[in-house]
């Protein structure tokens, strides 16, 4: 047992406060070029807290933003560490009835919003009335609050295990889910990311993944704050913007989802940009296409695949850099404080080279759904294995790949069937962009594969190409039936593509062509 489930500290989540202690005068955070010192920083929280407290936010209280990565966000995570208090963000692309019904299931007592999404608040202003509503920018309401607030309250007492961040899953099933992040699983997955990955002070990354997501805290966020390093941010995410950053700042780690890093190297400036500070360049979120490393490579870059989820904090494998090509398709070996097996669907663990559902255990792991019981029950197991729902395989060297997610899986003709193996296939393709598959019904097979498919501009594809094309590179069956060729793949915040979208759009068994 964690001494932290027994004991109550008063510096547990006051991130600000302890790294303002160390290092007040170190630049912390430059967003949209205006820079903050770790000590400002302190400063703002320990205002917005004043506030809060004014407000009647107390420990276990919620508070919610709607914003895009901005000071205002880390504002907020710092206030409410310091009140022992639960940060619920919002993703900004839920529509107004989502957001309502979360708001309603959440019930925060404040609410920090960007005036771009006004209409929005306007429709759960109808529902949460009992609510302090706060606009950030220019004529709204959260600076006079800074100034209301004054100076910091007094802490409340904390465990490790009281919840700090409630992050909502990716949302490809019904209503969101609220993932419970206790100040321990922050702070062990920090350590395992300091400890694993060598962070260290002088480290600068700009922060990519939209901060209402556990890519933009836990990544790369928190442990930076924790080591004392720097961040960089914007409102929203430009593969120049970032490009410039690395250059200008000299940028030594830079993390992202691979429509990003396809976005980069897709820019004019790519081959432009000394990458020279850079030492290591990782991708997350969703499996990367190869042709998107190789770019980085031939740079001379070092670029490798990671994998994490909103449960288990985004940082859960690491690839020893001499494998990062003979090993391309895997995310690596274990962090350094983790533990994983992969199953059977009996809960047998599976040998070398056979798929199975990945298990990972250790203190950097979620404590549950938020007022869901019986969701927690099917995801965290009776001897504390977090189920993650995806398939992968671990080869005779001890690494481990991603086959595909449980239920994206098909079955054609008895066989199992992972996507993410045929895409790998087809982004081979020097034609193909973007490719996602999915499997669609067949009277003969039960279900066979239908690739949609981006081209790249100014290429034409045929279906013809695409089949022959996997026809020597994959088993019979493997090869997709039908192909629909399309303008663009719909992304969720951290680069997935939701196939559950995909298969509402493209399922019926047929080409689409244009």
């Amino acid at each position: 047992m964690l001494r932290g489930e027994r004991m109550s500290w008063s510096w547990i989540g006051d991130w600000s406060e302890r790294r303002a202690s160390l290092t007040p005068k170190k630049e912390a955070l430059i967003y949209e070029g205006k820079s903050y010192t770790y000590g400002e920083l302190n400063s703002r929280a320990d205002r917005l807290a004043g506030y809060f407290a004014k407000k009647d936010v107390g420990k276990g209280d919620r508070v919610s933003f709607l914003l895009r990565n901005c000071v205002e966000c880390y504002d907020s995570f710092f206030a409410t560490g310091k009140l022992g208090a639960i940060l619920a963000p919002m993703n900004i692309r839920l529509s107004p009835m989502e957001m309502t019904l979360l708001v309603r299931k959440v019930k925060p007592k404040v609410f920090i919003y960007d005036p771009e999404f006004e209409e929005t608040v306007k429709e759960i202003r109808k529902e949460a009335k009992n609510v302090e509503y706060l606009s950030i920018g220019e004529g709204g309401e959260y600076e006079a609050a800074l100034d209301e607030g004054g100076k910091k309250p007094k802490r409340p007492p904390a465990s490790m295990e009281d919840p700090h961040l409630m992050l909502f899953t990716g949302g490809t099933t019904g209503l969101p889910k609220g993932a419970i992040l206790s100040h321990r699983m922050i702070f062990w997955n920090s350590v395992n990311t300091i400890v694993t990955w060598g962070i260290t002070p002088d480290d600068i990354s700009p922060i990519v993944f939209p901060l209402f997501h556990t890519g933009g805290w836990n990544t790369l966020a928190v442990p930076l704050i924790h080591i004392g390093g720097k961040m960089i941010t914007w409102r929203k995410f430009n593969p120049d913007d970032v490009l410039d950053a690395v250059e200008k700042y000299r940028c030594t780690i830079v993390i992202g989802a691979p429509t990003m890093f396809y976005m980069m190297i897709k820019s004019p400036k790519f081959e432009k940009t000394d990458l020279s500070s850079v030492r290591i360049w990782i991708s997350g979120g969703a499996p990367c296409p190869l042709p998107v490393m190789e770019a980085f490579w031939e740079r001379g870059a070092i670029f490798i695949q990671g994998y994490g989820l909103t449960e288990a904090g985004p940082n859960n494998f690491c690839m020893p850099v001499e494998y990062m090509k003979e090993k391309h398709r895997s995310v690596g070996v274990p962090f350094f404080h983790n533990e994983v097996k992969l199953v059977d669907e009996k809960g047998k663990e599976v040998g070398v080279g056979v798929p199975g559902e990945l298990l990972i255990k250790g203190p950097h792991t979620f404590s549950g759904y938020w007022e869901m019981p019986e969701e927690t029950s099917k995801t965290i197991d009776k001897d504390g294995w977090v189920h993650t729902g995806d398939m992968v395989m671990r080869d005779e060297d001890g690494f481990y790949y991603v086959v595909d997610r449980k239920k994206d899986m098909y079955i054609s003709g008895g066989e199992n069937v992972y996507p993410v193996e045929i895409e790998n296939v087809i982004y081979q393709h020097p034609k193909v962009a973007e490719v996602a598959v999915i499997g669609v019904p067949d009277e003969k097979w039960g279900e066979v594969g239908k690739a949609i498919i981006v081209p790249k501009p100014g290429e034409t594809l045929t279906k013809e190409e695409i089949v022959n094309f996997c026809k020597d590179k994959l088993a019979k069956y493997k090869v997709p039936k039908y192909v629909a060729f399309v303008d663009s793949l719909p992304k969720l915040p951290a680069g997935k593509i939701p196939k559950k979208d995909l298969r509402e759009a493209y399922g019926k068994p047929r080409d689409e062509i244009p």
